[in-house]
Parts: structure tokens; C-alpha cells; sequence
């Protein structure tokens, strides 16, 4: 029987991340939640524990198997070495959900109806501690799923952690109405149809822009080859050049080496091509002593001070290396493994509107650049990602990014325009529909215009005020409510 509750559990997990793009089945969640609390229910909490277990596993690693590719195809791993660093990966992001199921059945206590309540509270503090611990890898977290579906309204509201919690008490009321428990039921019909009655428009337009947005398609492993980086900056500098919007963006690193490094007759050229408008070159900034930073270099001749923004948000292992596995990262040979952290956060302004930059994960994290969307003569009315996803391959990656960004869009109401090397180069509208797209692995150029937007939504100003704590006491809350439950009986 336990053997059976487990499996069904792997393959609950499994379903789960059918879920997120690019099948965007969020019903299918939905589901998968359902059957996880159902499992769990009765269950002892070592039993829980293992079944919530299994459950991450099977979601992380059908979720993050691209990871295989960059470490074996790029980083020449050995297949069974690269395949066991992403079997441990998932199975340490699968303990947070171990956790969180153990902790909802101590607290358990008869299991009442309201133990719908304590499970929705352990999964959204599941959800928080990934987003948050150890820098936080909050990739394809629950409530991504809902970029579509009837949850899709709260967006602009609670953002993508209150759908998690949303979406959690959902499924767990589902597997309460197999007990017979319909008062919870009750409470996620109340919320449904609340979220459907929910105000959506708290933006206006602030005139649009013209942008080309680049998509070079190099493979990662030319991207660094000596062999072929004066091949791939002619076909960098012929793309910028045929460039016809207002505001020219190349994806993250399209300069595989730090700007000092440019042959000068080649900056030269690209400055000539930004006289007509400004380019936003992905490139490394700094020097030896002080580090260097992924970049975007805005030229644009004729201003006084250059504008630069650099990536602060670092990718574990890709761009800076945790204590303890220098070993690791030494023996996949990654260019620039271990960078510095920038600055420069503020947008940058262009035929009327103001570009927020982000670097490849960084749109994973509203929090961090929350304060840049606020209500204000310099808040940000379009959000700009670049990013190079060669690394991971072309299967799943792109879109499960693409729809953290349509995420982000939603929930700020703002624009999203993305420039990247092999995909999902595109623009997203402030409703987080995708208005134009590049297919991917193709070397093209992206003409389009955007729709700036100011104002801010009810989402962004407290977070901006809060952070995500609310949520978090929202869950503590939840869980001392059980606890007192359960001493009282």
C-alpha cells in the first residue's frame, strides 16, 4: 500500500508540471493538488513527508530536466554525473514540500474540514522558503501555472505567491469534499467567483515604441569559441544595423567577453549605427580587480553619462559559485562562473518611455524590482528581459520562461519586451499576452511596437511597502489556527 501511495504521488508530480508552458493546462494543477492532498490526508507525517517528497521529485525533475543539457552537452559532464547532479537538485527542492506535508499532518488533529486550511497554509510556506532561502530558485513555482484560468484575475492582486495559496486551498478543498467536508468547498467557490467580480485596470497608456529586438541564435558552445567570435560579431553588427525601431535590445551576453576587449574599429561601428537610436548591448562590464558584471550597455551618443544597468540577482552555480563547490563548477569549464553583482537600477529613458531592465532570471523575482513600478514621473512603463537560454536547449525552457514574464506582466500591468539568443524573443502586452514572437533556434530580428503603461496595482504597492510577508503571516496564521484546533481537542 505505501509503496503504491508513493508512485502515485511521483506521478502526481509528474502531472503537475504539465501544468506550465508550454501545455498551460493550469487545470491539470489543480488536479495534481488535489490528489497530493488526498494522498496525504490521513497520513502520519513521516508517511506525508515521503509522499510530498516524491510528489517534488517527480515535478522538479520532469520540471528542470533541461538542466541535463547545460551540464553535459556544454559543461561535458559525464551523462550519468550530469543526470545525478539534477536527480539531487530536485530532490533537494523537493524537501521543502516534504516538509510542509509532514508539518500539515502533525497538525492534523482529527482532520476536520478546516485541515484544508492548515495544507493550502504548509504548501504557500513551502512555496516562500524556495523563493526566498539560499537566494531563492522559485522556477516553475504553483502559481506560474495560472497565467490563464479562472485564477488568472487575482494576478494584479496578490501576485504569484496569493495564487499559489489560492490555487493550494483550492485542491485541498476538492480532496476535503471526498470526506464529505463541503465548507471548505464553499469558502474556493466564494473566492472563484470574487476574483471573476475583481477590478482589472489599474494602468493607462503612456504612448508607445517601436523596438527591435534581436534573436543571433549562437550556440553556446561557439558563443565562446575564439574560432568564431569575430563571425558572430559580424552578424551582431549587420543585425543592429538593419535595425529599423526606435530602441535597438540584443540579448544577455550577445558580447561573450568584457567591453574593454572590443576591437575599437568595431565599438566604433556600433556607435555609428546607435546615431540613429539607441541600442541596448548585452555585454561584461568591470576589470580583474573589481569583477565583472553582466550587463546592458545603453550607446547612445550624445549622452553625458553612459546608462548601465548590471545584473544583481546572480544565477547559483552560472554566475557565482556557493561555498563548498568551486570543484563542481570547475569542471564544467563555465565562462565568467563566478561575477560581480551590479547596480544602476534605475529605467532608462527612450522616445517618451521608461525601460526597466532585467537579466535572464531576474523577472522570476517581482519583489526585487517592485519599486521600480510604482506611481510615479519615474516609474517604469515598459519591462525589458534579456536573456540567453542556449545553455538549456529549446524544449520546454523558453516557454516555462516566457510565461514568468507574461507572470510579471499581469501582475504589474506593464509591458514585457524580451531579447534573447535562441529564444522566446517577444513582446507581451500589459495583460501578459504575447502580441509578436521570434520562433525559436532561428537567427531573426523581432519589429514591433509596444504600449507603455503608468500607474500602479493594488499587488504592486504593498508589496512594494511589505514584501512578500503578508503571505507569509497570511500561512503562520493559518498554521497557529490548527495548532490551537488541535490542542483544543
Amino acid at each position: 500500500m505505501r509503496r503504491r501511495f508513493l508512485l502515485a504521488a511521483l506521478a502526481a508530480g509528474v502531472l503537475h508540471t504539465a501544468s506550465f508552458a508550454p501545455f498551460e493546462a493550469w487545470w491539470l494543477q489543480l488536479m495534481a493538488l488535489a490528489w497530493l492532498a488526498h494522498l496525504s490526508w490521513g497520513a502520519s507525517p513521516r508517511r506525508a513527508a515521503a509522499i510530498g517528497g516524491m510528489f517534488g521529485l517527480g515535478w522538479m525533475v520532469s520540471g528542470l530536466w533541461w538542466l541535463h543539457i547545460s551540464m553535459h552537452q556544454y559543461g561535458h559532464l559525464p551523462w550519468l554525473v550530469a543526470a545525478a547532479a539534477v536527480l539531487l537538485l530536485a530532490a533537494f527542492l523537493a524537501g521543502y514540500y516534504a516538509l510542509a506535508l509532514a508539518l500539515a499532518s502533525s497538525l492534523r488533529g482529527r482532520g476536520g474540514p478546516w485541515h484544508a486550511l492548515t495544507w493550502a497554509s504548509c504548501w504557500l510556506l513551502a512555496e516562500l522558503a524556495r523563493a526566498t532561502l539560499f537566494s531563492g530558485f522559485p522556477w516553475i513555482a504553483s502559481g506560474y501555472a495560472h497565467t490563464t484560468g479562472l485564477l488568472q484575475p487575482w494576478a494584479p492582486w496578490v501576485g504569484v505567491y496569493g495564487i499559489t495559496a489560492l490555487a493550494a486551498g483550492a485542491a485541498a478543498a476538492f480532496a476535503a469534499l471526498s470526506r464529505q467536508y463541503w465548507q471548505p468547498a464553499a469558502v474556493v467557490m466564494a473566492l472563484l467567483l470574487v476574483g471573476q467580480l475583481l477590478p482589472q485596470d489599474f494602468t493607462r497608456s503612456s504612448g508607445s515604441l517601436r523596438v527591435s529586438l534581436l534573436q543571433p541564435n549562437v550556440p553556446q558552445d561557439q558563443k565562446f569559441d575564439r574560432e568564431r567570435i569575430a563571425a558572430n560579431m559580424e552578424l551582431l553588427a549587420r543585425q543592429i544595423e538593419a535595425a529599423r525601431g526606435q530602441l535597438v535590445v540584443t540579448p544577455e551576453s550577445v558580447v561573450p567577453l568584457p567591453l574593454s576587449y572590443l576591437p575599437r574599429e568595431y565599438l566604433e561601428r556600433l556607435m555609428r549605427a546607435a546615431q540613429r537610436r539607441p541600442v541596448l548591448l548585452g555585454v561584461f562590464l568591470g576589470d580583474e580587480q573589481k569583477g565583472y558584471v553582466n550587463s546592458l550597455l545603453a550607446l547612445a551618443p550624445g549622452t553625458k553619462v553612459p546608462y548601465a544597468y548590471g545584473k544583481r540577482h546572480l544565477l547559483p552555480f552560472g554566475e557565482f559559485i556557493p561555498p563548498g563547490f568551486h570543484w563542481f563548477v570547475s569542471a564544467m569549464s563555465i565562462p565568467m562562473d563566478d561575477q560581480a553583482r551590479g547596480d544602476h537600477q534605475h529605467p532608462f529613458s527612450v522616445a517618451g518611455q521608461r525601460l526597466r531592465p532585467l537579466i535572464c532570471y531576474e523577472d522570476l523575482f517581482g519583489e526585487d524590482f517592485v519599486d521600480s513600478v510604482q506611481d510615479s514621473e519615474s516609474a517604469a512603463t515598459v519591462l525589458i528581459n534579456v536573456s540567453n537560454l542556449a545553455w538549456f536547449g529549446t524544449l520546454m525552457v523558453q516557454d516555462q520562461h516566457l510565461q514568468f514574464s507574461q507572470m510579471r506582466a499581469l501582475e504589474f500591468q506593464r509591458p514585457f519586451i524580451r531579447s534573447t539568443n535562441t529564444g522566446a524573443t517577444a513582446v507581451l502586452d500589459h495583460k501578459g499576452k504575447v502580441v509578436a514572437r521570434l520562433p525559436a533556434a532561428r537567427a531573426a530580428l523581432l519589429e514591433a511596437s509596444v504600449e507603455g503603461r503608468s500607474g500602479s496595482t493594488p499587488y504592486a504597492r504593498w508589496l512594494a511597502r511589505l514584501g512578500l510577508w503578508p503571505l507569509a503571516v497570511l500561512a503562520a496564521a493559518g498554521l497557529l489556527a490548527a495548532w490551537l484546533r488541535r490542542r483544543a481537542s
